[in-house]
């Protein structure tokens, strides 16, 4: 995936000053869907601009902290579209179409029957721990829909999710753009090794081990 996703991201960075909350609301959408884009470099570009510089909505100039509540709530609505549109599908296509030919947007059987052990598993709140997630945070809409839980419930549970998440990513762009403005790059390091270190740790006890023990059907 990294040779198709580097043009995406390069042109991201290139857009993100004119774009603004609308494009990370986009590109979380994206994200929610069919396509594995990482939120984790989609956001934290978006906040170190908006801490700096500041950000644009639809003509407004948004800085601070403004800018960041802003960030979080596009990055929320653009993961709950997302989410909806994957979990509108598998509803109307039901579980035998999503299987047969999800492969063709990336999404194959065995992650659509490890997202649905997940949510067997942990059930609504699933859909929000899904989404501080790596993985299951863009597949937790198929077995929702299939399953035909409540609209209501599932928006609910993404929208706070996505905005929790969204904030952690926020919070993470504005300390490693701080740092490396004073030129501690050293620090940098720490912050991102550290992120990715609590990430992998939840991946793995949370999803790694649902993801490979898929329930028989």
């Amino acid at each position: 995936m990294g040779h198709l996703l580097q043009p995406l991201l390069d042109w991201y960075l290139r857009s993100l000053g004119e774009g603004g909350l609308p494009l990370v609301a986009l590109l979380m959408a994206v994200e929610s869907s069919i396509v594995p884009l990482p939120s984790e470099v989609v956001v934290p570009p978006a906040a170190h601009l908006a801490w700096t510089e500041g950000i644009h909505f639809f003509g407004m100039h948004l800085t601070g902290w403004p800018a960041q509540a802003g960030l979080v709530a596009a990055g929320a609505v653009g993961s709950w579209v997302g989410a909806t549109l994957m979990y509108w599908f598998a509803r109307v296509a039901g579980r035998p179409i999503v299987m047969r030919y999800g492969k063709y947007v990336f999404i194959s059987p065995h992650k659509v029957e490890g997202a649905e052990h997940w949510a067997e598993t942990y059930g609504p709140f699933g859909v929000f721990a899904s989404r501080l997630l790596p993985v299951v945070r863009h597949l937790i809409g198929i077995p929702a829909g299939i399953v035909r839980l409540d609209y209501l419930q599932f928006s609910i549970y993404t929208l706070i999710g996505s905005a929790v998440w969204s904030g952690v990513l926020c919070w993470l762009g504005v300390q490693i753009g701080a740092d490396v403005s004073h030129g501690d790059m050293h620090r940098v390091t720490a912050w991102l090794a550290g992120f990715v270190a609590v990430v992998g740790v939840l991946y793995y006890v949370f999803v790694h081990r649902h993801m490979r023990r898929t329930p028989t059907r």
